[in-house]
């Protein structure tokens, strides 16, 4: 079978091997973190376009994973990751946990999704999801012991757990197959687990979690909810995914990343807090022009319109690291013992927040910065 490569896809392969090449093989850095950093991961960048239909108007979404649009192979190209756009590989996954320790980067957390929406576990749907497949070539990675990994389960519209019984089969589904992985993210002994729509978790079913992790011999789980939690829901941490202004803005101006940056900033300052720990996130970008374009040009019939953020410079991003690292200094008694924080996002390419080197920063320069700020080099 004849394989054809075009001179950008020639020079994204070589930068992508050049980087790599760097860190590849290197041992974890010596320097203390000023935190525990972890990064959101979505894994879009698998399984099949739904334009992949052989058809000559669609050759764009050819070979293409599911959450690629034909915005981000035309505007906005220059989010081309230096690899292509799938990540379902055992090596392109050993590579990016080489890339993401190598710079500071101590923990993944995967979007997770329930199987069938509002339904009974769906054993089969969830371990047949494409976009479940890059968490669980991490789990194999031969290189995983750099990092470690959580979940983020993503109980929103198409993905809703309703009812104790189904939170309850997620709770034994959790534990089984990834709280006993070696690498699963702990905290104190206890396993890390991040809720995006809070208000949809069933209380009993989180009491029934903590009961069987204890029975499978944990101390109990940190559920931590994104947004304004409290324990008598069920929650010991509160954290979020991300967040941005969108008062008084409009959808069409795009504006100055320091306005989000402020606005994070403010976020972590917030005396109205409940009384529980706080893991702060970072939100470093967020743009989702590629998905919410319509006409089949975005995401499926295009996503909801929200106000647009420019992506800051590398030295911007340093900054605002800095910042979130100053401010858990500065706030021992709000953050977890080991200072977990998280930064929005590894990957989510599509709505504008992603760190992995691309056709525009082919040298890994936000990568760099992120370094620089946890690692002081």
């Amino acid at each position: 079978m004849k394989c054809t490569i075009n001179h950008t896809q020639a020079a994204l392969w070589a930068a992508f091997l050049i980087l790599s090449a760097q860190t590849w093989g290197a041992e974890p850095p010596e320097t203390k973190p000023r935190m525990k950093l972890g990064a959101y991961y979505f894994a879009g960048w698998s399984g099949k376009s739904p334009y992949d239909d052989g058809s000559v108007s669609n050759a764009w979404a050819r070979g293409m994973p599911t959450h690629f649009t034909k915005k981000l192979a035309t505007e906005f190209a220059g989010r081309t990751p230096i690899w292509g756009w799938r990540d379902d590989t055992t090596e392109l996954m050993e590579r990016q946990i080489a890339l993401a320790a190598d710079h500071g980067i101590a923990h993944f957390s995967f979007c997770w999704y329930w199987h069938d929406n509002k339904g009974p576990i769906n054993v089969g749907g969830i371990e047949e999801d494409s976009k479940h497949l890059p968490m669980r070539l991490f789990m194999g990675a031969k290189n995983n012991d750099r990092m470690e990994f959580s979940l983020l389960v993503a109980n929103h519209r198409g993905a809703e757990i309703v009812g104790p019984d189904a939170w309850r089969q997620a709770a034994d589904y959790w534990i089984a197959n990834y709280f006993k992985h070696p690498r699963y993210l702990r905290s104190e002994g206890r396993p890390v687990i991040m809720i995006f729509s809070p208000k949809g978790a069933d209380k009993s079913g989180l009491a029934y979690l903590q009961e069987a992790a204890k029975k499978a011999g944990f101390p109990g789980v940190w559920v931590a909810g994104c947004g304004n939690v409290t324990a008598d829901e069920g929650y010991q941490i509160v954290t979020a995914y991300n967040t941005k202004p969108r008062e008084g803005l409009n959808m069409e101006d795009i504006y100055p990343f320091r306005l989000l940056v402020d606005w994070n900033v403010s976020v972590w300052h917030r005396t109205d807090r409940p009384p529980l720990p706080y893991i702060p996130v970072a939100t470093q970008g967020w743009d989702r022009r590629p998905w919410e374009a319509k006409n089949g040009e975005g995401l499926g019939p295009g996503s909801g319109v929200s106000p647009h953020f420019a992506r800051g410079t590398p030295e911007e991003l340093e900054r605002y690291m800095v910042q979130l690292a100053d401010w858990m200094d500065a706030n021992p008694t709000q953050t977890t013992k080991d200072r977990l924080a998280l930064i929005y996002a590894w990957n989510e390419i599509g709505e504008g927040g992603w760190l992995v080197p691309c056709k525009d920063d082919p040298d890994g320069a936000y990568l760099k910065a992120i370094r620089r700020a946890v690692l002081g080099k």
